[in-house]
C-alpha cells in the first residue's frame, strides 16, 4: 500500500506566524475540522468534503448569553445542513433526540427522568460507536499539533501531541449538567410547558459564558474547571493509529487551504 503524501498545506502552516483556531468532531466514519468560516470532513475511506460555517452576525457576536447559543449552534452545523457530513436519516435522529426530552414535561416526574436517562444513553451509544473514540483522539491529536506548529512532523508519526484537549465539548458536557442541576433549583418562576426549555437555553447560554471565561483565563484555578472534562475524556477518546491521525490532519489541511484562498 502506498504511504500517503503529506500535504503541502501542512508545511507551510508549521512556518506561518498565525493560524486561525480550530475545533472539531469524531464520527464513525471520519472527522470534521472547523473554523470560524468553513470546515472540512476527512473520511477513513480517503473521502473528503468541505463548506462554509454559517455567517453570524457582528451584533450577536456581543450580546451575552445569545452569543453562547449562537456558537453552539455553529459549531453542530456541519450535522445539519443538507450538505453536510450527516446522512437525512442520521438528521432526524439527532433532531428528535434534541426535542424528545421538551416533550418530557407532559409525563409523571418519574417517569420523564428514567425516558431522559434511557434518552441520553442511546444517543450517547449511537455518537461513540464504530472508531469513533479513537478518530476522537485523532481530531484532538491534529488540532494539538496546529497549535504546536508540528504537523509535519504528526503526519509523518515523529511527533505524538496530547489526544486529551481543553476546548473539547467533553468538558462542555461536564460543565452543562452541574450549571444545569443548580439552575433547575433556583428557578423561581411559575412552573409552565416552555419552563423545561427555557431552563434548557438558559443553562446552556450561562455554560457557553463560563466556558469562555475559562478558556480566556491564565489563571489556575479557572483552569481546574476542566479537570473533569479532561478526567472524563479517557473515556471519550483512545489512542489513534498513524492512519487515523492522518484522516484528521487531512481534514485541518483542507480548512487551513479555504482559509488561505479566503
Amino acid at each position: 500500500m502506498q504511504r500517503p503524501s503529506l500535504p503541502p498545506s501542512l508545511e507551510r502552516a508549521d512556518a506561518a506566524e498565525s493560524l486561525p483556531r480550530l475545533g472539531g468532531m469524531a464520527r464513525p466514519n471520519g472527522v470534521v475540522i472547523v473554523s470560524e468560516r468553513c470546515w472540512a470532513f476527512a473520511g477513513t475511506d480517503g473521502s473528503l468534503r468541505t463548506g462554509e460555517m454559517p455567517a453570524t452576525r457582528r451584533a450577536l457576536r456581543h450580546v451575552p448569553l445569545v452569543r453562547g447559543l449562537v456558537r453552539l449552534g455553529a459549531s453542530v452545523s456541519p450535522l445539519f445542513r443538507r450538505s453536510g457530513v450527516a446522512r437525512p436519516r442520521e438528521r432526524w435522529l439527532l433532531v428528535a433526540a434534541v426535542l424528545a426530552p421538551f416533550a418530557f414535561v407532559f409525563l409523571p416526574e418519574r417517569v420523564s427522568l428514567f425516558a431522559g436517562l434511557a434518552i441520553t444513553a442511546a444517543l450517547i451509544t449511537w455518537m461513540l460507536r464504530g472508531r469513533t473514540l479513537h478518530l476522537h483522539g485523532a481530531e484532538h491529536r491534529a488540532i494539538a499539533a496546529t497549535e504546536a506548529r508540528t504537523l509535519a512532523s504528526t503526519w509523518r508519526g515523529d511527533a505524538r501531541p496530547s489526544r486529551f484537549s481543553p476546548r473539547c465539548g467533553t468538558n462542555f458536557a461536564a460543565l452543562v449538567l452541574p450549571v444545569t442541576f443548580g439552575f433547575e433549583r433556583l428557578w423561581v418562576l411559575p412552573t409552565a410547558v416552555f419552563t423545561p426549555v427555557a431552563v434548557t437555553l438558559v443553562s446552556l447560554a450561562l455554560t457557553m459564558e463560563l466556558w469562555q471565561l475559562v478558556q480566556g483565563s491564565t489563571r489556575r484555578a479557572a483552569k481546574a474547571f476542566l479537570v473533569p472534562g479532561l478526567a472524563l475524556q479517557r473515556l471519550t477518546t483512545r489512542e489513534p493509529s498513524l492512519d487515523e491521525t492522518r484522516v484528521a490532519l487531512a481534514a485541518v489541511a483542507a480548512v487551513l487551504e479555504l482559509e488561505r484562498a479566503h
